[in-house]
């Protein structure tokens, strides 16, 4: 059976030692055993732990939710083969990335009259990761980019469709000049309410969600996805009315 001691165990993985006897201490990763001068040594089967360990840290999720994660044990080829198929899925997600962009990049070329999502769709939704975290917190954005990691490729494809659904049910609504307190208006703000806290991992509470409206509006970037931001005014006036009468 392979044996690594903590030095190489922390010079591979790019951590350091300390890194590797705090994830002892909090109780994420311990050694294989432990020889009588106090030296840590790490066999396949703590490898593999600290593999997904690694692979979770890459994408900022925080260690409680990283013991979560690991509370299947798996061996170092099933940690390997998960991961194989994880980059296999990012490769592929690159490729049609780059495909986004190469077509957006020929149409603007061309002189062609694009949409919004046709002109963004090369590009990574981290873009919006910075103001994610100061406007909501650290929390909002791990748990948001956690949930999307979790998804397959089809699921996300799904989630994508529905998401720009739900954004397209309201510019329509503002763009027909219904009233923001209209019934059939408040009807699409509880579902965008409801995608909303899907993609927070949370419910948002009426002052955040009323602010997220007043961003729609002050934002060109979010703006422009409800055709401007006079219709962006109708949609977050919607939102406002919907959180004073159901969210307290």
């Amino acid at each position: 059976m392979n044996e690594w001691p903590i030095a190489e165990v922390a010079r591979a993985a790019g951590v350091t030692s300390r890194t590797l006897r705090h994830y002892e201490s909090v109780g994420l990763l311990h050694p294989s055993r432990v020889a009588g001068n106090g030296y840590r040594f790490y066999g396949e089967t703590e490898i593999a732990r600290l593999y997904r360990i690694l692979a979770l840290r890459a994408i900022d999720l925080p260690l409680p939710d990283i013991a979560c994660a690991l509370a299947d044990e798996r061996s170092l080829a099933e940690t390997m083969r998960a991961h194989l198929a994880a980059l296999e899925e990012a490769r592929s997600a690159m490729g049609h990335r780059i495909a986004a962009v190469r077509s957006a990049l020929t149409a603007l070329e061309e002189g062609k009259t694009m949409d919004i999502d046709d002109v963004l769709a090369g590009v990574d939704d981290s873009r919006w990761e910075g103001e994610v975290r100061e406007r909501w917190g650290d929390d909002a954005w791990e748990r948001s980019a956690a949930r999307r990691s979790a998804l397959t490729p089809e699921e996300r494809r799904a989630d994508d469709t529905r998401s720009h659904d739900v954004n397209a049910a309201l510019r329509e609504a503002a763009e027909r000049g219904l009233a923001p307190d209209a019934a059939e208006f408040q009807s699409l703000v509880g579902a965008h309410h409801a995608w909303v806290g899907e993609q927070w991992g949370r419910t948002p509470e009426a002052a955040a969600y009323t602010g997220l409206g007043d961003l729609y509006v002050a934002d060109p970037r979010f703006a422009v996805v409800y055709g401007g931001s006079e219709r962006a005014r109708v949609v977050r006036d919607a939102m406002a009315v919907y959180a004073a009468s159901h969210l307290g």
